[in-house]
């Protein structure tokens, strides 16, 4: 198979074209946003929040009975950001290290959200089927209307990126130095975080 005839399956198969797209979106948004995570030694935050978002997508599943993409993952940006705030209140409060505090919200999140799944898989409806594959993500059952919302998502993060590129450089490499310019280093450690937990959340699919 040459490039023509890869190039002609992209553009001419939906499948393929969207799964492409979707992944491209989440490559450029991830990719940035990983950036800061790696450089905080926050490598683990992204694992943690994948597994955070389960319980969020089944209660969202069980309020609404929705498996429409912008409500299940509204489900999982919620339970992620109650992730994250979790995990600084331990941090800043406790003497329990970042990475300790990052492993008991994945453990804890993840046991409530299986439990939750398993009782909504035993007692709820039959449209429950599939609910479990978003925490494995599936793809191929991408739609344009799910690339155009991970786009809106992605959008938003990368314009926060873009408007406080400055000063998440600074509390990245130097958080202590921030603090004595005046910035507010723990609203921006909260919003740095919460656009790592977006770009998560924005990929559940």
């Amino acid at each position: 198979m040459n490039w023509g005839d890869v190039l002609a399956l992209v553009v001419g198969d939906y499948t393929i074209r969207t799964v492409l797209l979707g992944a491209a979106v989440f490559g450029v948004v991830s990719g940035v946003l990983s950036c800061f995570a790696v450089l905080r030694r926050q490598a683990l935050l992204g694992d943690a929040m994948s597994h955070a978002a389960l319980p969020g997508v089944v209660l969202v599943f069980i309020l609404t009975g929705s498996k429409a993409m912008p409500v299940l993952m509204l489900g999982a940006l919620i339970a992620g950001w109650v992730g994250v705030l979790f995990v600084l209140f331990v941090t800043h409060e406790t003497r329990i290290k970042e990475d300790s505090a990052l492993g008991i919200v994945l453990a804890v999140f993840f046991g409530v959200g299986l439990m939750l799944l398993t009782w909504v898989q035993r007692t709820g409806p039959a449209s429950q089927s599939g609910l479990d594959k978003f925490l494995f993500g599936r793809a191929a059952a991408l739609v344009m209307e799910d690339v155009a919302t991970m786009a809106l998502v992605g959008m938003l993060g990368l314009l926060c990126v873009a408007l406080f590129w400055k000063e998440f450089k600074l509390l990245s490499f130097d958080p202590a130095y921030a603090a004595t310019l005046g910035f507010p280093t723990r609203r921006l450690d909260v919003l740095l975080t919460t656009l790592i937990v977006l770009a998560v959340g924005g990929g559940v699919q």
